[in-house]
């Protein structure tokens, strides 16, 4: 019977061990990527975080959105202060967000942020005008507000946080953040739950208003925090992820086909 002459024997072969590494012959070592310059380590973080920043601000309609969804709200107020008619005050805030909604279809542009703002003042308009009381123009606001809260705060208890549903798309990860990306996942539920607490201030301030029936200071300070707490929780979403691991994208199934050659 005869022995191989390699260390190990045949068993060095059943085990498909490198014949030229067990007779001594040196590996090539794979080379490790060269580190980045401090210049290129800067210019990485700048283009991640202006990554971070578009994608929020587009996720939330960027800053002609919060425009659209506010300025009808002080035209309300001002125009109720001039004439003391509800019903002129409404038409006047009525009518501005329906030109916000025909100037973006002029410029070929989304009009999701212009229509759902014309659709909020069109039913305040209509409910106060159908009270007489120039307040309950800010009720649909104000309850659209506690609902948009809590269903934030659902979706971040059910793992499915409303900040990763929102950017995701945009981004191009869709949901690869849930199973593929565990740090992604925490930053977009520590981002949903920043924006609970952010814009929960609203309806906690402004529902006792409301109810003391001051028209001029609920109007006043209903503009006052229309703008500022969304550009503080843009703010923090942005902080968060600029500390999360980059998105993971997803593999859609037009992309997995390769045409034939």
């Amino acid at each position: 019977m005869s022995v191989s002459n390699q260390p190990g024997g045949d068993a060095a072969t059943r085990l498909g061990l490198d014949t030229a590494a067990l007779q001594g012959t040196a590996v090539p070592a794979q080379e490790a990527p060269a580190p980045l310059t401090p210049e290129e380590e800067e210019a990485r973080r700048a283009a991640a975080s202006k990554e971070a920043a578009d994608t929020v601000l587009k996720a939330f309609g960027g800053v002609r959105g919060m425009i659209d969804m506010t300025l009808p709200g002080l035209v309300f107020i001002v125009t109720y202060n001039l004439t003391h008619q509800v019903s002129s005050a409404a038409w006047a805030a009525l009518g501005l967000s329906a030109l916000f909604v025909v100037a973006r279809l002029a410029r070929r542009e989304t009009i999701q942020h212009a229509f759902s703002g014309v659709f909020g003042v069109a039913l305040g308009a209509w409910i106060a005008m159908k009270s007489g009381k120039a307040e309950d123009f800010y009720l649909p606001g104000l309850l659209w507000n506690v609902a948009y809260c809590a269903g934030f705060a659902l979706s971040a208890l059910v793992r499915w946080p409303m900040i990763g549903l929102m950017l995701g798309p945009i981004t191009g990860e869709m949901f690869t953040w849930r199973k593929e990306n565990p740090g992604r996942f925490r930053a977009y539920t520590k981002a949903t739950w920043a924006w609970v607490v952010i814009m929960g201030l609203k309806p906690v301030i402004l529902f006792p208003l409301y109810f003391t029936h001051n028209v001029n200071l609920l109007g006043w300070l209903k503009v006052a925090l229309g703008i500022p707490p969304m550009l503080l929780a843009m703010y923090v979403t942005w902080q968060i992820l600029l500390k999360a691991p980059p998105p993971i994208k997803a593999q859609l199934e037009e992309d997995e086909e390769e045409p034939a050659k």
